[in-house]
């Protein structure tokens, strides 16, 4: 079972291309919206330092933006 988690705002049009990618191939994920929870906005920065999303965690490994490619080879 792969873990699959995509950091999101609610007004990045790359984040929703992202969601849309993984249900449309009908891949689980989990969805955390960094504007409305700051604490998982902050360890996301610490984390990868980086603030930009989207920002999708596959199996411990990062993806940034929408690299939908990426993606597909770290899902097991």
């Amino acid at each position: 079972m792969n873990e699959i988690t995509v950091y999101t705002t609610s007004t990045c049009p790359y984040c929703d291309m992202m969601t849309n990618f993984l249900k449309e191939k009908g891949i689980p994920f989990k969805e955390v919206n960094v504007q409305q929870d700051e604490v998982a906005a902050n360890r996301l920065i610490q984390t990868t330092g980086q603030m930009g999303v989207p920002q999708t965690e596959v199996n411990g490994q990062w993806v940034l933006g929408f690299d939908p490619e990426k993606v597909m080879q770290l899902i097991k």
